[in-house]
């Protein structure tokens, strides 16, 4: 208790608060850094604000694209038969006309034989008995059977339709083929490179011929291509169309879920580099094409609203 009641303080407080003792000085800042790190901000802000105005982000089409070889011929079965023997092979070039392969043949020979005896028995006849009607009538119509004999025959000998470079051959000795199947491919000299993307459709607006495409070979990452787009299909077509439109060879190499562009460009050569290595591009390799649409400021691009402002000045 306090010895003196007229007091509300307690003695304790009060010796404390009149002893003299070491009190804390205001809190001081080193010059040095705080100016240093003032800078850095006032930069990084000034640096930001450059940034948002004069930087761009792009925005890019990006789709599945094939290698595709233009003026590429596919020679096809026009009957139903069994592979005789093949005479070409991979590489090798060939003049218009060339034998490609041959079918089982005998039922159709032996039937030519036949019709190519009796023919020459029955010329016989009529030339020993010119006024024999019967004979000339015979004769006409053994001639025809035998015209379609030969017909059959030469079906069943597969010719080059052009001169070019066997590419592949799909077929064996011994194996069944029915018509409409693709027997060889041949390169002709007409033969062009290009790459066909399939663009998501609601881009076709933005595309256009002379835009600037860049495709990267499957498998070879960062194995980019820099090309110019050459032409932009006017119409959209669904995945049942582009698997018709690639063909039952490459069609299921390539994965398109929904409505697309075809879009074609050329590369400047017909191969690529990847880590010092020269590689050559063959049909129906895949990959990724993208191609710029549009580009816009960041600030834009962080505030979208901005975009209204933007196209009101450019009015």
């Amino acid at each position: 208790m306090s010895s003196n009641p007229q007091s509300v303080y307690r003695e304790d407080a009060l010796r404390a608060a009149a002893a003299p003792e070491d009190r804390a000085d205001v809190l001081r800042l080193s010059p040095e850094w705080t100016r240093w790190a003032y800078w850095v901000l006032v930069g990084a802000f000034v640096s930001a604000v450059a940034y948002g105005v004069l930087g761009t982000v792009h925005e890019y089409a990006t789709g599945p694209a094939v290698v595709w070889m233009r003026g590429r011929v596919e020679v096809n079965s026009r009957v139903d038969g069994t592979v005789a023997s093949i005479d070409v092979r991979p590489g090798q070039s060939i003049e218009k006309g060339a034998v490609l392969c041959r079918f089982h043949s005998a039922p159709e020979e032996a039937e030519l034989a036949r019709l190519t005896r009796e023919l020459d028995q029955l010329l016989v006849k009529t030339l020993r008995d010119p006024g024999d009607s019967a004979a000339r009538q015979a004769l006409t119509a053994l001639r025809a059977e035998r015209d379609l004999a030969l017909a059959r025959v030469d079906e069943l000998v597969i010719r080059a339709p052009e001169q070019g470079v066997v590419g592949d051959v799909r077929i064996r000795s011994g194996q069944h083929i029915s018509a409409g199947e693709v027997l060889v491919t041949l390169i002709s000299p007409e033969t062009r490179l290009s790459i066909l993307a399939m663009l998501p459709a609601h881009y076709r607006p933005q595309l256009r011929a002379g835009m600037s495409l860049r495709f990267e070979v499957g498998g070879y990452r960062y194995a980019y291509q820099e090309m110019v787009v050459e032409s932009v299909s006017a119409q959209i077509v669904g995945p049942g169309e582009v698997k018709r439109y690639l063909g039952q060879e490459i069609a299921d190499t390539v994965q398109v879920t929904g409505p697309v562009v075809l879009v074609e460009a050329h590369p400047s050569e017909p191969r690529f580099r990847v880590d010092q290595q020269t590689l050559d591009f063959y049909h129906g390799m895949n990959g990724t094409a993208e191609a710029r649409v549009r580009s816009e400021s960041v600030f834009v691009a962080l505030v979208p609203s901005l975009r209204v402002v933007a196209d009101a000045l450019r009015f």
